[in-house]
């Protein structure tokens, strides 16, 4: 088919949101021929990369709004209302697009926030939205442990996204979608309080089989001593690390030969090492800051036995994935994208109904793994078959594939209300 993608973060050899919109580009130009519509400031990183691997069925269009209109972005300053106007833009070069090319379908895959819509809907073609994610939140009773700056940020947070549910653009985006994608339970509920007939929900990471490889050379620690827990991601309040500092404290009691290990950096680092400290802990947990490569912060994965991830609210979690496919069972709270990710059979997911029940839950976990090797090696073993399986790049391009066959097909003959029940699983 004839698909137009628009894809704002989009560049290879990136993560985040440009990994998100890269890989998603290249697994759908296997099946069909690409038109993605991405930002101007992504060029030189993607031509660069396709003088080596160049995509065929992929044509590039980039696009920015004038000079006069963005003088005032700087970074992330601004971004948000940037973007929606970006959105606007790219409405325009896709219906002349359309016109020329005559367009089968459309696809918005990056930003994966689905406050800030896209108008690819109003084009008179089936419109795939998503995955999109945006939609999660800190369960109420855990607020009140926030830093000020944390409890400002996320009512912040609430407010756009109350405002954003009176857009018309918004509303108008979910009532035309085919389908609409979301990356959590979460996340679908509000698309369909947006007028979304037809969501399903789908992780919007994976894993090459290079990156497979790559995590598999990272050794299990089969004789651990001291038992050593290890955090991953940017410290900020919504990451839970300190809900994971306070179960370690409890644990550590029982088990004083253990260590935790945070790595990176962010605004709560000051908080973090202060509660450390009140805890009487400090001199177990190392707190490592950011390392300039990802290589160093895997070496250090692999000098660990178990992956603390207490994020209150998060649309996927790569860093869990990342570990499952190191082998390491997996810690976090019932909640999100770790969720979904995590199983029974690879981890362990904590209840968060309260800060204290979970605290006492996360310690519970702590030990259950440093009692018994072997079930942090059964645990591993699956984890990194499930995310070689499950989680594959190649696979997750399949279930688009299918997915825009629905779609398509449905559309000419059932009507879009009946497209739910012909949806391939997730």
């Amino acid at each position: 088919m004839r698909v137009l993608i628009s894809a704002y973060a989009c560049e290879p050899g990136k993560g985040s949101e440009p990994a998100v919109g890269w890989k998603w580009v290249e697994q759908l130009s296997r099946f069909h021929e690409l038109w993605v519509v991405t930002r101007v400031n992504n060029r030189g990183s993607i031509e660069t990369f396709l003088a080596g691997e160049p995509l065929p069925n992929v044509h590039w269009i980039y696009y920015d709004l004038p000079r006069w209109a963005r003088f005032w972005k700087r970074g992330q300053r601004g971004i948000h209302l940037y973007y929606l106007l970006w959105q606007i833009g790219a409405y325009f070069v896709a219906r002349k697009l359309h016109r020329k090319e005559n367009l089968e379908l459309t696809h918005h895959v990056t930003f994966g926030q689905y406050w800030i819509p896209s108008l690819l809907g109003l084009l008179s073609i089936p419109f795939v939205w998503g995955p999109v994610g945006g939609g999660e939140s800190a369960p109420p009773g855990f607020w009140r442990e926030f830093s000020a700056y944390g409890k400002t940020w996320e009512t912040s947070r609430d407010l756009a996204r109350g405002l954003a549910s009176f857009n018309p653009i918004l509303r108008i985006a979910a009532k035309r979608c085919c389908i609409a994608i979301a990356t959590t339970g979460q996340t679908a509920e509000r698309l369909k309080k947006l007028g979304a007939r037809n969501v399903t929900v789908h992780p919007q990471f994976g894993m090459t089989t290079e990156d497979i490889q790559e995590f598999a050379k990272l050794e299990t620690r089969r004789a651990a001593t001291p038992f050593r827990l290890v955090s991953i991601g940017r410290l900020i309040h919504w990451k839970g690390f300190h809900l994971g500092l306070r179960g370690f404290a409890k644990f550590q009691q029982r088990y004083p030969n253990s260590e935790y290990w945070i790595t990176s950096s962010g605004p709560e680092l000051t908080n973090l090492k202060a509660l450390a400290r009140e805890l009487g802990i400090e001199d177990k947990v190392v707190f490592w800051g950011g390392f300039p490569s990802l290589q160093e912060v895997y070496q250090k994965l692999e000098e660990c036995d178990v992956l603390v991830h207490p994020a209150l609210h998060e649309a996927f979690g790569n860093v869990c994935l990342e570990a499952m496919a190191a082998g390491r069972p997996v810690v976090c709270l019932d909640l999100g994208g770790p969720a979904l990710q995590v199983t029974e059979e690879t981890g362990i997911k904590v209840t968060a109904t309260d800060p204290e029940q979970t605290v006492s839950a996360l310690a519970e976990a702590f030990a259950r793994l440093a009692d018994d090797p072997t079930l942090r090696l059964r645990l591993g073993q699956a984890a990194r078959h499930r995310a070689e399986v499950d989680f594959s790049w190649d696979r997750k391009g399949a279930w688009m594939n299918a997915v825009y066959s629905y779609v398509t097909k449905s559309s000419a003959s059932a009507g879009k209300a009946e497209l739910a029940h012909v949806l391939p699983e997730s």
